[in-house]
């Protein structure tokens, strides 16, 4: 920018112009991923037609950068795209320079290897991006794994509670109702106390088997770990936020959520043709909240014969919650409420 200022010629004016353009659009590329079909091309226009006629190959290097770690999210096909539109651009430009300064890319300009970081510049940025988010993304795997290997164990407490409790109660119920049929003192008594001690422990027995049907429900970690494999062969970047928090929500309360989430991440790979999908945990003093939404097309919430979203409604409907969707800047938005007393 210091090379058009002072400004005193109208070329000085345009390519002055020219940056308050690029940082528009730099912004825009960085906020409005929804745009970048648009952005991104512009971007690389601007920013090539410094290059190619305005002899400055450093306001290139900003895509190169900026464009190249933000699709280290997507499939690999969107960068190689870039990738050859800007070293195209880059290239060009550095002949044209060339035709007005013969010489300059002779490999006897000691100045020649100041072009390897422009060059090189998307690359790296797309090494590292890749790097990070998959650093991320097996951090996250990792967590979701612990979560599942305390599962287990809880669920090898429920079998235990199952082959010993269970049977103990399953055994005193038995000695209860012959004892009933043995005893012949007081007669009048003991059958009473006897039928509560049945009653009892046939309730406790029904306890258990509750317990553990409910430790066998999956979880929110079991779930995102399947799901999260599926978006990402559908080309579609899962984020979350607070999941941590998620898992020490009750097994009930995360087994009705689980499925709903599952049916929603479904139907974003089937119909949003979304790139990113962001799922937010939060727990307040009165119940749990799920807030799920896409960068995808929205639109249609209902088609002719699919029951998705009258089934997620109606999941939540039936645990006591509420389930709500609408369309949002970047897509689709669904958040899901289900009170602390219905989990």
């Amino acid at each position: 920018m210091l090379i058009y200022l002072p400004a005193h010629r109208p070329s000085d004016w345009f390519w002055l112009g020219m940056i308050a353009v690029f940082f528009i659009i730099y912004v825009l590329v960085a906020e409005i991923p929804r745009w970048w079909s648009v952005t991104i091309p512009l971007e690389l226009i601007v920013t090539g037609a410094f290059s190619i006629f305005g002899f400055n190959n450093y306001m290139i290097i900003f895509p190169a950068w900026q464009v190249s770690f933000l699709l280290g999210r997507r499939t690999k096909r969107h960068f190689i795209v870039f990738a050859m539109a800007y070293e195209l651009i880059l290239i060009g430009g550095l002949i044209r320079f060339n035709s007005y300064h013969p010489g300059v890319l002779t490999m006897s300009n000691p100045d020649i290897e100041g072009l390897f970081f422009p060059v090189a510049s998307p690359f790296l940025a797309y090494v590292f991006s890749r790097s990070m988010w998959q650093r991320r993304s097996l951090n996250q795997t990792n967590r979701r794994l612990e979560a599942i290997i305390q599962r287990d164990e809880r669920e090898r407490i429920a079998r235990d509670l199952h082959d010993t409790l269970g049977q103990s109660f399953s055994m005193i119920t038995i000695k209860t109702e012959l004892a009933k049929k043995l005893l012949t003192k007081a007669p009048k008594q003991v059958p009473a106390e006897l039928d509560d001690i049945a009653a009892v422990s046939r309730k406790n027995l029904q306890l258990v088997r509750q317990i553990v049907n409910d430790l066998h429900d999956q979880s929110i970690s079991e779930v995102l770990l399947n799901q999260d494999q599926q978006l990402e062969d559908a080309g579609v970047e899962l984020q979350t936020v607070n999941e941590d928090r998620a898992n020490n929500w009750p097994s009930k309360t995360q087994a009705q959520l689980a499925a709903v989430i599952t049916e929603a991440t479904t139907n974003v790979i089937r119909h949003a043709h979304a790139q990113e999908v962001r799922i937010v945990f939060e727990e307040t003093d009165v119940g749990y909240r799920v807030q799920l939404s896409d960068d995808g097309h929205g639109g249609q919430y209902t088609r002719s014969g699919s029951n998705g979203m009258t089934g997620m409604q109606s999941r939540m409907q039936a645990a006591g919650g509420q389930f709500t969707i609408q369309g949002n800047n970047n897509g689709t938005l669904i958040i899901l409420l289900q009170p602390k007393e219905n989990g």
